[in-house]
């Protein structure tokens, strides 16, 4: 059960916080369970997360943050993926770090499961039931 969500055309989270489908094959949209609040006290929730590459794992890991302090590295490649989050101009560490642990959390998932599978449907089995089923983790889950 793979189901695709619209938004409207600027970018933003509509009122359910849903995301268009990504039209580059290397992009994946998201929505965060909780958003990062902006200065402003603006909630942004729907994202983009391109694959990574060698060269941004490469980087990341040369990083002055990331040499002092190993558990900054997701934070780091994770600022280099985002390609777009609500209506945030730009997405740096600092943007990054100030996500709630939740949202953080989420997008570790998201960044493995894409990169490993290269794609964000993730295979489940209800709990009760047994049934056995598809959950797409960008437009399903914090939704």
């Amino acid at each position: 059960m793979t189901t695709s969500s619209l938004a409207p055309p600027n970018g933003s989270a509509a009122a359910g916080g849903q995301v268009p489908p990504a039209a580059d094959p290397t992009a994946f949209p998201f929505v965060l369970p909780r958003g990062y609040v902006d200065q402003r006290g603006k909630t942004h929730r729907a994202g983009v997360m391109r694959l990574a590459t060698a060269r941004d794992e490469l980087t990341s890991l040369s990083d002055v943050r990331v040499r002092q302090n190993p558990a900054y590295l997701s934070v780091v490649l994770l600022s280099k993926i985002i390609t777009g989050l609500g209506t945030v101009e730009e997405i740096d560490p600092e943007v990054v770090g100030g996500l709630f642990a939740v949202d953080l959390a989420f997008l570790q998932k998201f960044y493995e499961k894409i990169n490993v599978d290269g794609t964000p449907v993730a295979a489940t089995t209800c709990p009760n039931c047994q049934h056995e089923f598809d959950v797409d983790m960008g437009s399903r889950l914090g939704g």
